[in-house]
């Protein structure tokens, strides 16, 4: 039976040791947005930034955003195919320190490897509530990188509240709701076959 959590960032190790694959989560505080080359960025310029990584949450995502007096309003947020970052995904967790990733779809064995090892999780949105998570976000912090890579491809620094829902598909001890589901069904279909042929 899956759990419900809510958490604020910076998250601690000892909160995500909790959650297993299934459990449901809201994130509040701030989160980062991230694709490949932002990823690729980040990791060469993370003595650079303004703030840390440590603890926060990576969001696949690339906004649609509007300026909005001297700032930015985030207009549409939903995340991002997230096993366009699978080649990088360790190195990221482990280098950055960041407790978790969001975003759209599965992640492959080197997710896994850096969630099982650097304590860690990966969760995923619904598609189609772009709108909403939206509301979901109360404050731009900041953009990087925001010329060289465009709106959708820059890091924005988001302030959020109850991020959700976020079903973690990989826990902190290497499971996996999609490559368990996937070992269900092929077991399955193989003994309805093997039914069949009876």
């Amino acid at each position: 039976m899956s759990k419900e959590y809510r958490f604020k960032t910076p998250i601690r190790k000892d909160e995500i040791v909790q959650l297993r694959a299934g459990d449901i989560i809201y994130i509040s505080g701030e989160v980062f947005t991230s694709r490949d080359r932002t990823q690729k960025l980040i990791l060469e310029n993370r003595s650079k930034l303004p703030f840390s990584l440590q603890g926060l949450v990576e969001f696949h995502a690339g906004p649609i955003v509007r300026r909005r007096n001297s700032g930015w309003e985030v207009v549409s947020i939903g995340p991002t195919t997230s096993f366009r970052m699978e080649n990088n995904e360790y190195d990221f967790i482990k280098d950055t320190g960041i407790i978790g990733v969001v975003g759209k779809g599965g992640m492959g064995s080197k997710t896994r490897e850096a969630c099982k090892e650097f304590k860690a999780f990966y969760g995923v949105l619904p598609g189609g509530i772009a709108a909403l998570l939206a509301k979901r976000v109360t404050r731009v912090i900041g953009a990087y990188w925001l010329e060289e890579l465009g709106i959708p491809e820059a890091m924005w620094r988001l302030e959020v509240q109850d991020l959700g829902p976020i079903t973690v598909v990989i826990d902190a001890y290497g499971n996996d709701l999609y490559e368990d589901l996937e070992k269900r069904v092929s077991r399955n279909l193989s003994k309805l076959l093997g039914d069949l042929e009876d």
